[in-house]
């Protein structure tokens, strides 16, 4: 299910959308660290949820600077996300690694169209372009290490 965060018009909409993204990127972290076997995959996503924990914090300091309060957890849909890592779980690593692939296709998917913005003060896009590098990194190493599962499973 493909993302419409980074869609809305009002600038703190958006960054509350985004808020409510990372913290479900963090429940679906959670729960893929739960079920993987690889103590290095477990590592590095844990180190992955960490930036989005930093994502958060950032976020929401920006909100409350807007005078407003912040989300303060995931919105709906962290059903969704938790959902496919959980199903992902029951047939090993490789599938719970890509479930958390595709929650990062829609992190890298909202933080691109949020750096897009004209109305972004500087000190908002620098920090959107930050997390918008972690996303990518984050599912640059997905990607890679799914090869090598792909063929290490198929040789």
């Amino acid at each position: 299910m493909a993302t419409m965060v980074g869609t809305q018009k009002d600038l703190l909409s958006l960054l509350n959308q985004l808020l409510e993204l990372d913290y479900d990127a963090i429940e679906a972290y959670k729960a893929a660290i739960e079920r993987l076997h690889d103590t290095t995959d477990k590592e590095r996503l844990t180190s992955f949820m960490r930036d989005h924990e930093r994502h958060v914090k950032e976020l929401g300091d920006v909100i409350v600077g807007m005078g407003t309060s912040p989300a303060t957890g995931p919105d709906l849909k962290r059903v969704l996300t938790k959902g496919k890592v959980i199903l992902g779980g029951l047939v090993g690593d490789r599938t719970v690694l890509l479930a958390m692939k595709t929650n990062e296709n829609d992190t890298n998917t909202a933080y691109e169209r949020a750096v897009s913005r004209n109305d972004l003060p500087p000190n908002l896009r620098a920090l959107l372009e930050r997390s918008l590098t972690d996303e990518r990194r984050h599912r640059a190493w997905l990607a890679q290490r799914l090869e090598v599962l792909n063929t290490a499973a198929h040789p």
